[in-house]
């Protein structure tokens, strides 16, 4: 069993790349800290660290261990957090992935009067795609993920939030295919696209296109849209993305159109099946649940 404060250790000296400089980060000695890295080496039996005259570089054991430690500490910090907090909703930790939606609004929207009542509660965001929200889910590292499409998995369970997201084109606001109110989805493959990264690489791929995708002229693609906004700007195409995510009303050359036949896609929460919540974790789910009746009931 790997000490925690090796861990910490081990992940100073990959962060500062010198065991001299993460010594004294970590307020220890050069030769303690050296020592207990030679240590570490011998018990996983591998070597971690390559140790040069000006800088320490990691093996590739040394950099599958730095991701895995960064993890096992989140998981063991996120545990405490959640057992410190056992039976007391007022103050407590809530780790949300998500990717990128407009929807985040309601979600966030809750937390917010959630806070009113209980000021020490905290919402930890992550960012990404919902390959990484469904790894980081599993892992223990996250609560909830908030997820768009159908990537219902059997070690999830999943709350409809009986919301949807509209996928369009972000275009600029001068192009001539601007002047339309919406553009026919049979011109896409005349177009030049900048595309969502999972979608292109095979995962959570689109089913309005069918066998078409492969012919769409797809010239980039992208993980967060602001940054392909300016690609959009630059005239190097047109972004296909959710419509919401980038404000269209300001000075930037950027205007929104929605497909012909709309395209819609679900969003859902979804929690790791037979895990035990934290206190403020239930108190947040159990918010959703009733936000989401009460939207569908308006509705």
């Amino acid at each position: 069993m790997i000490e925690t404060r090796l861990l910490h250790y081990f992940l100073a000296v990959a962060r500062e790349q010198s065991i001299t400089r993460a010594a004294e980060a970590l307020h220890v000695t050069q030769p303690t800290l050296s020592k207990q890295m030679m240590d570490l080496e011998r018990q996983l039996d591998v070597q971690l660290l390559v140790r040069g005259k000006k800088q320490v570089t990691l093996t590739d054991e040394g950099a599958y261990l730095r991701n895995r430690a960064q993890e096992m500490l989140d998981l063991m910090e996120h545990t405490e957090a959640a057992l410190r907090d056992e039976g007391e909703t007022a103050g407590g930790d809530v780790y949300l992935g998500c990717g990128e939606t407009r929807i985040m609004e309601f979600v966030v929207d809750i937390f917010a009067h959630l806070r009113e009542d209980h000021p020490n509660m905290r919402l930890h965001l992550h960012s990404g795609d919902a390959d990484a929200v469904m790894e980081r889910l599993d892992k223990g590292l996250l609560d909830f993920g908030l997820l768009l499409g159908p990537l219902h998995h059997e070690k999830f369970d999943y709350l409809d939030l009986g919301m949807s997201d509209v996928y369009g084109l972000l275009m600029p606001r001068d192009c001539a295919l601007a002047e339309q109110k919406s553009i026919p989805l049979d011109d896409l493959r005349d177009l030049p696209l900048i595309f969502p990264n999972q979608p292109y690489s095979g995962h959570q791929r689109l089913d309005w296109f069918g066998a078409d995708f492969e012919s769409l002229n797809i010239v980039a693609t992208y993980n967060l849209l602001t940054n392909a906004t300016f690609l959009v700007e630059a005239g190097l195409g047109y972004a296909f993305c959710i419509d919401g995510l980038v404000s269209t009303d300001g000075n930037r050359n950027l205007t929104f159109r929605p497909l012909d036949p709309l395209m819609t896609v679900g969003l859902s929460i979804a929690a790791k099946k037979y895990r035990v919540l934290s206190p403020p974790a239930k108190l947040f789910l159990d918010q959703l649940r009733e936000a989401v009746r009460k939207h569908g009931r308006a509705g």
